[in-house]
């Protein structure tokens, strides 16, 4: 009677074990990933006081300063904390479908307090649920721009491939995030 009892205790152990630890790990192949409660919120940076003019500015003076320097005519766009549009950029011969293409990417950049690049992995992987969010836009090159841990704007590039929008998004962004 004792060896069962201890028995059950041990196995009941290693179960509860063995559940924790599959708590912590990602979904199996064919699971739903949205089933996963992560420990802390994600993407949770606070919101701070808009961007000024200034600072938007100079995001987007960098911006087009590494797009010239790469002979990339891409369309460069910040808006503030709140997801309005503060200042833009149309390089000469960037293409035309890009203008609202690049306020958009900055746009959700800000709203939902991520890179855009974190919704196009998420599309890649199959999270195709994060398409009937509101004003997604699943493609790189939209960044938050964060001073003193809140964000107070983003910046958006568009109108070469999604990689180049994001190394000319980058290079705006540093001009705040350091």
């Amino acid at each position: 009677m004792k060896t069962s009892a201890l028995t059950a205790v041990v196995l009941a152990g290693a179960l509860l074990a063995g559940g924790a630890a599959m708590a912590q790990q990602p979904p199996a192949a064919g699971q739903n990933p949205m089933d996963v409660v992560p420990e802390k919120m994600p993407f949770n940076t606070p919101y701070g006081t808009p961007i000024s003019l200034e600072k938007a500015q100079a995001a987007v003076g960098a911006a087009v300063a590494e797009a010239n320097k790469r002979g990339w005519q891409l369309n460069v766009a910040v808006v503030d904390s709140g997801g309005n549009l503060v200042t833009f950029a149309r390089m000469d011969g960037a293409q035309l479908a890009s203008i609202a293409i690049s306020e958009h990417k900055a746009r959700v950049a800000a709203k939902y307090r991520r890179p855009t690049k974190a919704f196009e992995e998420a599309v890649q992987k199959g999270v195709n649920i994060l398409l009937t969010l509101d004003d997604v836009i699943a493609s790189r090159g939209g960044i938050p721009l964060v001073e003193d841990g809140k964000i107070i704007g983003a910046i958006g590039c568009s109108g070469a491939t999604g990689s180049q929008d994001e190394v000319v998004c980058t290079a705006g962004a540093a001009t705040i995030n350091k």
